[in-house]
């Protein structure tokens, strides 16, 4: 035996005493199936805990792999292999199945995770992807409250509470201005923010 395959009990028998109680599994035979678990559970979450390298994760899918053993187990053929093969083979699979689901989560993750736009200001991002007298035309475009407020808010980099206090205007009417300026620069440029 290698030193990288599990070590199966070899009670009563060994894999024929398996094998018979497998084929008593398949018939719905609860106590042969409390005893396939008694022998195989150890091996099978040692195999798993080795592909998986997670307690918690390798106990979970032990328990998915002796609950398939006992609703495939009309599939099991002696003539193919030994119980004991066919258990860990079933317990193999099913941890690379989970390590490959989980990378294939953490890939699908990362092309989606959203990337966070720099808290630059809208007249920098304007600017970058648009030609720069289009700006100029559409700001000509609003009233000279909302061009007031969003020159001083994008270009001169003040904060609206700041705007408010240069001009000596309420916070929520700078507000207001600001946000039906842009919509109006939006507009006139065609774009979606």
């Amino acid at each position: 035996m290698r030193a990288s395959e599990p070590e199966v009990p070899r009670t009563e028998g060994g894999d024929q005493y398996l094998d018979g109680l497998l084929t008593r599994v398949a018939r719905g035979d609860q106590a042969a199936f409390e005893a396939v678990y008694d022998n195989l559970a150890g091996p099978v979450y040692g195999l798993i805990l080795r592909v998986l390298r997670d307690p918690a994760q390798s106990e979970e899918v032990s328990q998915e792999v002796l609950l398939e053993v006992w609703r495939t187990s009309a599939r099991f053929d002696p003539a193919k292999g030994a119980a004991t093969t066919w258990v860990l083979t079933i317990a193999h699979r099913r941890a690379v199945d989970r390590v490959r689901s989980a990378a294939a989560a953490t890939a699908r993750e990362q092309r989606t995770a959203e990337v966070p736009m720099p808290h630059d200001d809208v007249a920098a991002t304007v600017e970058a992807t648009l030609d720069a007298e289009r700006v100029r035309e559409c700001l000509e475009g609003l009233t000279e409250a909302q061009r007031e407020s969003i020159e001083l808010a994008y270009y001169g980099g003040y904060s609206y509470r700041q705007v408010g206090e240069r001009l000596g205007i309420a916070l929520s009417t700078i507000k207001t201005r600001i946000r039906d300026g842009l919509i109006r620069m939006r507009d006139c440029l065609g774009v979606s923010w």
